[in-house]
């Protein structure tokens, strides 16, 4: 890995990880999706919520600066009868790819997932994302072309019985 050094994220880095976030929208082609504030992340990450974060920090002149992240939560599998983690978004800057830090925050997320029990490390990819799909490849990761991920937020969610309009 180059220089960077893996941490786990505190409620106190609500402001670097909502900064991350919005560039991996920018990459992803949706900033205006991309809503989250520095307070949500904070909140998120407070004691007991299932939530967890590895910052990969660099050190520059000034200081260190957060060029990486790796954000997940605790899901279970009723077929495993354990839980797993399902990582929502891994990213790291531009100017820091190819030099070990993807491959150091799966081995923090290995190690996590063997010291907690967890039975699966999931997550989703874009299917342009050709990149992502040859790095995690390379790392052994299989596709689950069976399986299609749906999903219901916003109106559609709070149209169904017992639904809340939503948040904003």
């Amino acid at each position: 890995m180059s220089s960077a050094t893996l941490r786990p994220a505190t409620p106190a880095d609500g402001a670097a990880i909502a900064a991350l976030v919005r560039e991996l929208a920018e990459y992803e082609r949706e900033p205006e999706a991309a809503t989250a504030s520095a307070e949500d992340f904070a909140r998120a990450l407070e004691p007991g919520t299932g939530i967890g974060c590895v910052l990969a920090e660099v050190g520059t002149g000034d200081g260190v600066e957060v060029v990486g992240m790796a954000l997940w939560f605790t899901t279970f599998s009723t077929w495993l009868g354990r839980q797993g983690m399902w990582l929502e978004d891994l990213y790291v800057r531009p100017a820091h790819r190819r030099g070990g830090i993807g491959r150091a925050f799966f081995a923090e997320l290995g190690r996590v997932c063997a010291e907690r029990g967890f039975g699966r490390l999931e997550f989703t990819v874009l299917d342009w994302n050709t990149p992502a799909h040859a790095f995690y490849r390379a790392l052994g990761a299989r596709p689950q072309d069976d399986w299609t991920t749906w999903r219901l937020d916003g109106e559609r969610l709070a149209a169904l019985p017992g639904g809340h309009p939503p948040v904003t």
